[in-house]
């Protein structure tokens, strides 16, 4: 960093531009050395597609009994993670801004692969308001996925089940999504209403049917557990066999992966956000980066985010594989300017950004 800027006089809005003038900076280098990188739209099809045949070829080989669960589960989780972070970006609109149906292909074809997801393009609207109010009451995209909760049971179970984050606190679901609506200024009541409906039927279809399907799983292999252990086990119809075979089938090539990934990216996004005690757009406060060695596993089936997320709150137009190439450049700058590195204090302050901020009530 240059020995002219003086860190301690520099307000956060001028720390936060100059982080972003310094990763853009580094991505425009890095593209003027790799012509190809400006290719996008090009890169991101490659990425989706190899993506899919992998997730489908992963199945396919457990299927035929070459790949056992055990690899098959994590294989297609982690290609699942480079569609996720691609959607992302998508609802940035990065990429085919010149074709928006090509635009909309890719993130139906990114929700039939995640349906254990809000539909993306309900998710567009909840992920740039995001940006706006990140860290604060309206922003309903971290809350959905337990940001700001304090740490016991539930918050785990909610982690990797969306369903189960809206019905275990419906009252604070209710909350965040009034704050969310009216945030977003709805001219009139019918306005309001609309964008009601719009978060109620927010998985509405793929999802709907995905979390029916995973909870009917769920449930059924439980109760057939516990009524062995207990000498009484459940004389189940003949009919449902071989749907529960094919339901065996469908968790380890779709849902188990779909389980784990968002497992781990709810856990390391929602406790890299800071929420509750921030300060309206001031970028600063909204994130840290939280790369320690012992979250690496979990960052395996995230694209890394703990580590690169917060890069994207100050440069949001960088594509996300820039910004994992360019993350050491980013990272020296962030901390220059007094962006915090693994502050694990979140944990117990329920991700509250003030260090002496008592948990959440």
């Amino acid at each position: 960093m240059s020995q002219r800027i003086n860190v301690a006089r520099m307000s956060d809005a001028q720390k936060a531009e100059h982080i972003r003038t310094v990763v853009l900076k580094a991505g425009d280098d890095l593209r003027a050395r790799h012509a190809w990188l400006a290719h996008q739209d090009a890169i991101v099809a490659t990425v989706m597609a190899v993506s899919l045949l992998c997730m489908i070829a992963s199945g396919w080989l457990y299927i035929e009994g070459a790949l056992p669960w055990w690899a098959c589960v994590p294989i297609t989780a982690i290609f699942a993670s480079f569609i996720h972070e691609l959607e992302h970006d998508l609802i940035h609109q990065m990429y085919f801004r010149k074709t928006p149906w090509a635009n909309s292909l890719m993130l139906a074809l990114g929700w039939i692969a995640r349906a254990s997801t809000v539909n993306p393009f309900v998710r567009r609207k909840l992920h740039l308001h995001h940006h706006k109010f990140s860290g604060t009451p309206s922003d309903l995209e971290e809350r959905g996925i337990t940001n700001g909760e304090r740490w016991g049971l539930r918050r785990f179970l909610m982690l990797g089940d969306n369903m189960l984050a809206v019905f275990l606190r419906p009252i604070e679901i209710r909350r965040a999504t009034r704050q969310y609506i009216k945030a977003q200024q709805p001219a009139n009541r019918r306005e309001a209403l609309r964008m009601a409906t719009e978060q109620m039927l927010a998985y509405v279809p793929l999802g709907s049917v995905y979390y029916a399907l995973f909870h009917g799983w769920f449930v059924f292999h439980a109760a057939d557990l516990i009524s062995a252990a207990l000498g009484s086990p459940i004389a189940w119809p003949t009919w449902s066999t071989p749907i529960v075979s094919a339901l065996d089938v469908f968790a380890v090539v779709y849902m188990l992966p779909c389980l784990l990934r968002t497992f781990c990216l709810h856990f390391i996004s929602s406790n890299m956000h800071y929420y509750g005690d921030v300060q309206a757009r001031n970028v600063m406060q909204q994130c840290q980066v939280l790369n320690p060695w012992w979250l690496m596993p979990m960052q395996l089936f995230c694209f890394n985010f703990g580590s690169t997320h917060a890069i994207h709150h100050f440069a949001v137009k960088e594509p996300f594989y820039v910004r994992q190439w360019n993350a050491k450049i980013a990272h020296q700058v962030m901390r220059d300017m007094g962006v915090r590195f693994n502050d694990f204090g979140t944990f117990k302050r329920a991700n509250r950004f003030s260090l002496t901020s008592p948990r959440a009530a």
